[in-house]
């Protein structure tokens, strides 16, 4: 099963011999997170799947929505521990990757972390595959632009709060790819997750845990305000 709740929709698939049986979407939000059990439940049902069934949980374990990656996580890890499933966390940005379209060559993975910067990852297509030139970390699109050769593809939801950062003459060298194309998907979380078990890339569900990148506001606010900045 693959988990991804990183962004903006979440979506879960079911993956059997390395075939998508079905892939699932649906908004984000805690008021969805409660639906999540009961659309896996159906889902498994569907393909006449249970518990005992699930061998490997692929989840997206970020950067991205601090929220939605809480959500996911935990339930990848009730799962885990309540079937033996092994758990494999898939980086959110390399699943976005995945999206570009067939030409591009750069690409800067772009999601909005407030205050000017973005969660981000630089990529370079080689014979077929993304390359990770840059691994996640929080920058500004300034910056990465600065480091990346042209032309460059920019995807994800944080392009429209940092399109102020692009230059006015781009034509043809950024290319901003299609807002339709800024969804993780749970099948491409699948994906990677699969070619990660191959090399025995698991966790371990009781230290299994999303990758932030930066520390969620409330607790850098928290750690200010009590004079503890590590």
């Amino acid at each position: 099963m693959a988990i991804e709740t990183s962004g903006r929709a979440g979506a879960v698939s079911l993956v059997e011999n390395s075939v998508v049986l079905v892939e699932e979407s649906f908004p984000h939000g805690l008021k969805h997170a409660a639906g999540m059990l009961p659309m896996i439940d159906r889902l498994m049902r569907q393909h006449g799947w249970k518990p005992a069934d699930l061998r490997h949980l692929y989840v997206s374990q970020g950067p991205g929505s601090f929220t939605g990656l809480r959500i996911g996580i935990t339930l990848a890890k009730t799962l885990a521990m309540a079937t033996g499933a092994r758990i494999v966390g898939v980086p959110s940005l390399a699943v976005l990757a995945e999206n570009a379209p067939v030409e591009a060559t750069n690409l800067i993975v772009v999601l909005d972390a407030k205050r000017d910067q973005i969660f981000t990852a630089r990529y370079e297509r080689q014979d077929g595959q993304w390359i990770e030139r840059e691994p996640a970390h929080l920058d500004s699109l300034a910056a990465m632009l600065g480091r990346t050769p042209r032309p460059v593809h920019l995807l994800g939801e944080g392009i429209p709060w940092h399109e102020n950062f692009l230059p006015p003459d781009r034509a043809g060298i950024i290319i901003i790819t299609p807002q339709s194309s800024w969804n993780a998907r749970a099948a491409v979380v699948a994906k990677i997750g699969i070619a990660m078990a191959a090399r025995g890339e698991f966790v371990d569900a009781d230290r299994f845990t999303p990758a932030y990148v930066r520390k969620p506001e409330a607790e850098e606010k928290y750690e200010a305000a009590h004079g503890n900045t590590n």
